[in-house]
């Protein structure tokens, strides 16, 4: 079966909104796990740096017009199952880690299902370390030479810090000092073995523009989200044998700044990469995993490991910690390992597990949720309300999505089989979260103090210490004293011998007043030296106090200068900030007129636009009324036309038929007495009468006796009107005794619209057999009429029948072998010429509507 290769739907274009220079789309990022079994099956397979490609395994089957359907998605950066925890770290957390040191917050999380990789991708393996440990190590490596002294720095319950004076920083590290800590042989912190080689790895990478002159403090805390309560891994529960205390949960809160942050959870101040991992892992161990049918040791809870890193400037002399609050910058960098998704029907989970399997599952529907709500406000400018407190999840990363920051997402996919359909949803979700844009995070103002204070301080310490120890200056400390005194007694000459043995020793003395004498001489010498160097000092002292005092007037005199230019300048700030105020007040007061202006222009266009609808409607209407009554009258007038002509035509065939059947009558009675009446004549079969009346129609009459046929006509109503009269060429002559006479017709053997076009009427002559066996002529009429689309239509308005009988048919049928008595014979010929007046009486009145006929037939001659 051909396979089929579909992308995913182009994405919709985002609305352009004003600050759209100003955020920043979430980075999501792709890791494939290598198969834990090398012949086990594969449905994702990496096509490029940025795409993947998953298609169904065997044995599972979607079908779109008998084809497979293989589906691609597009990431910021898919890794391989080669990739290296340091290639990962330098693409997806390196640049967290640096807008952290620069006081902006970030958000990482790894996401995926049960068994993908998200722990090892978060925490690492001995030898392999994770984000997590290698986030630390770079923080540490920046900030290392200016990190503040312990309990400088200290957190409050709200989310914020504050500066401690020396004092009592020192007082708490002395107290802190004072409580044993747990130590090594050698003297060191004791670390977990399974973990100690997680940090060993150093790559000593750090951020390279750090801001030298500020100070710096680094809190941790560690928390997770298990069954949608908050608990505190870092929280020391007293140990209680008899009644042991389960951990209490945590509620949320937001603070001044509108961050979301847990209220009493711990918090504590790291010094060094080893210390904070140890931090890390005494939470871990904590952390609540279990084994399962997918993974031997599940997560079942989200862990949140928080740095906070606190930075303060130095004062202008470089030694003190700035005291004002205002100065100081926190910044959070929050690591998220979510729980997997996963189906019970699949983990075989029961009780404790599948209740924890179904918070798991609708904190990551309700994540889903957030970014679907956030993805169509901003795509379609709607503002529905995102459901962040449905879940604590969602309530605790609130501020990330609705404030400023980075926030990077690491889906972890498990190539094998098994997994297809949940990686296809957890693909779905990490598309769909690309679309979503964060505020970017703004850089914090100067705090206008000269840069490079601390270095040009130790320099200054450092000149000052040389300079004193090469002019002999004061050296501090007891030891130094014995041995610069143990010095000078050594470049005296040694005394002689004191003792005096003989009485008549003269050698002795003199000797030891030798040596005192030059002793003297050499402490007359240092002494005037001394004072030499002394008055040197001196007055090195009173020139280096005059340079003081000189250089701090010229300071205090560029210092002054320097407050009147502030001065002016805050003056000339504040009359530009009230001159900004007015104008953005007349911007808002202008804003809203031409709000109110274009809403009115809308409200009138609106309804100018429904008055002109309304008022084109009410003329189409008028139109098809007029239409409609001038059709009406038209219709009117042209049916009572035809209504009168038809009944002026009838009135006068009435008439007419009233004079023929009178002088029928005439003749017949002139007839019947001018013949003799010998005997009753023969009356002929139907055949012989038919080729009588024929050849008396085709010859004359024989016998000089008979009186003229005098052919009569009836002129039709219609005679003003053209008709079409169409007559079959199958139509046998049946020469009854009245014919159709249409005067100005046009004949056609078959019905055309040339013809129609130029006609009102329109006859068309139809023959059948009657009931009787002889043949029955029937004429159809009707009027021609135009259609709208220029052709010819014709309706269908009257039938006339015409039929042959003959006079003395229906007496012969009757009696055919009953004689007639001669007495009875003035009777029979009344009777037979009734009969064939009233025979021609019905068929002239059958033809009451139609166009004149005329007469071919001459009566019947009696035989003698």
């Amino acid at each position: 079966m051909k396979a089929s290769r579909t992308k995913t739907p182009r994405k919709p274009v985002l609305k352009k909104s004003s600050n759209t220079s100003l955020k920043d789309p979430v980075g999501v990022y792709c890791r494939v796990r290598p198969l834990s079994v090398q012949d086990q099956e594969c449905c994702i397979e990496v096509i490029s740096e940025t795409t993947i490609q998953i298609h169904p395994p065997d044995g599972y089957r979607i079908f779109r017009n008998g084809e497979y359907r293989e589906t691609q998605y597009t990431f910021k950066e898919v890794f391989g199952t080669l990739v290296t925890q340091k290639a990962l770290f330098d693409v997806v957390a390196r640049p967290l880690v640096e807008d952290l040191i620069r006081g902006k917050n970030g958000l990482l999380f790894t996401y995926g299902v049960t068994g993908s990789g998200k722990t090892h991708t978060m925490t690492g393996s001995p030898g392999d370390g994770g984000l997590l440990p290698r986030c630390l190590d770079m923080i540490f490596n920046s900030i290392g030479p200016f990190q503040a002294k312990r309990f400088v720095f200290k957190l409050d319950d709200k989310n914020g810090v504050d500066v401690q004076c020396e004092v009592d920083a020192l007082l708490e590290r002395q107290k802190r000092d004072a409580m044993p800590i747990p130590k090594t042989p050698s003297g060191k912190r004791q670390i977990d073995p399974e973990f100690a080689d997680m940090i060993s790895v150093r790559d000593h990478c750090k951020v390279e523009e750090v801001e030298e002159d500020n100070v710096y403090s680094v809190f941790v805390s560690y928390i997770e989200i298990y069954n949608n309560y908050i608990y505190d891994l870092l929280e020391e529960i007293p140990f209680d044998p008899i009644k042991p205390k389960p951990p209490q949960s945590k509620v949320l809160r937001e603070d001044q700044n509108h961050n979301m942050y847990v209220i009493g959870c711990t918090e504590v101040e790291v010094k060094s990469t080893e210390e904070a991992f140890e931090v890390f892992w005494r939470g871990q161990k904590k952390r609540r995993i279990a084994n399962t049918q997918l993974n031997r040791e599940s997560s079942r809870s989200h862990s949140v490991f928080m740095i906070k890193l606190a930075q303060a400037p130095l004062d202008a002399d470089g030694d003190n910690v700035l005291q004002e609050r205002e100065q100081i910058t926190l910044s959070q960098m929050s690591l998220v390992d979510l729980a997997g998704s996963e189906r019970t029907n699949r983990t075989k989970a029961e009780g404790n597990r599948l209740r924890e399997a179904g918070n798991i599952n609708q904190s990551l529907m309700t994540l889903r949720t957030c970014i679907e709500v956030l993805r169509e406000n901003q795509m379609y400018g709607t503002n529905k309300m995102v459901p962040y407190r449905d879940s604590k999840l969602t309530h605790l990363f609130k501020n990330y999505f609705d404030g400023e920051g980075k926030v990077r997402m690491i889906v972890c996919v498990n190539p094998k089989a098994e997994d297809y359909e949940e990686s296809l949803q957890v693909m779905r979700f990490a598309e769909m979260t690309q679309e979503v844009e964060v505020a970017r995070p703004v850089d914090k103002p100067l705090f206008g103090l000269t840069p490079g204070r601390r270095f040009r301080n130790q320099a200054f310490k450092d000149e000052l210490s040389r300079k004193l120890e090469i002019r002999g200056g004061p050296i501090s400390g007891e030891t130094e004293e014995q041995s610069v005194t143990e010095m000078l007694l050594q470049n005296f000459p040694p005394l002689p011998s004191c003792e005096l043995l003989d009485v008549n020793d003269d050698q002795t003395l003199p000797r030891l007043i030798e040596v005192l004498e030059k002793r003297h001489r050499m402490r007359q010498m240092l002494s005037e030296e001394f004072t030499k160097n002394v008055l040197a000092f001196k007055t090195m002292l009173q020139e280096f106090d005059s340079s003081i005092v000189s250089k701090e007037n010229y300071a205090q005199g560029k210092l002054t200068e320097k407050e009147k230019m502030i001065a002016g300048q805050k003056m000339e700030i504040e009359r530009l900030e009230k001159k900004t105020k007015t104008l953005e007040y007349k911007i808002e007061i202008l804003e809203k007129t031409t709000t109110i202006y274009e809403e009115d222009k809308r409200n009138l266009q609106q309804e100018l636009e429904s008055k002109s609808q309304k008022l084109q409607r009410q003329a189409s209407d008028k139109r098809r009324l007029e239409a409609r009554l001038q059709g009406m009258v038209t219709e009117t007038t042209m049916k009572w036309e035809k209504e009168c002509e038809r009944r002026v035509a009838a009135k006068q065939l009435e008439m007419q038929n009233k004079l023929w059947v009178k002088d029928e009558k005439l003749k017949q009675l002139k007839a019947i007495v001018t013949e003799p009446k010998n005997e009753k004549p023969e009356r002929p079969s139907r055949e012989k009468d038919r080729e009588k009346a024929f050849q008396r129609s085709a010859s004359p009459p024989p016998a000089p006796t008979a009186p003229p046929v005098r052919l009569r006509h009836r002129r039709s109503r219609s005679a003003g009107e053209r008709w079409v009269d169409h007559k079959p060429p199958s139509n046998v002559p049946t020469e009854t005794v009245m014919q159709p006479h249409v005067p100005h017709a046009i004949t056609v053997a078959a019905a055309n619209e040339k013809a129609l076009a130029k006609c009102d009427k329109y006859m068309l002559t139809h023959q059948e057999l009657a009931s009787d066996g002889e043949i029955e002529t029937k004429l159809i009429k009707g009027d021609v009429y135009r259609t709208r689309g220029g052709g010819q239509a014709v309706q269908f308005t009257d039938i006339e029948t015409l039929k042959q009988e003959s006079p003395t048919g229906r007496k012969r049928r009757s009696s055919p072998s009953s004689p007639t008595p001669p007495e009875d014979a003035a009777e029979s010929e009344w009777t037979d010429v009734e009969t064939r007046c009233s025979v021609a009486v019905e068929m002239r009145a059958g033809s009451n509507l139609g166009p004149g006929y005329q007469h071919h037939a001459q009566p019947k001659r009696r035989k003698p």
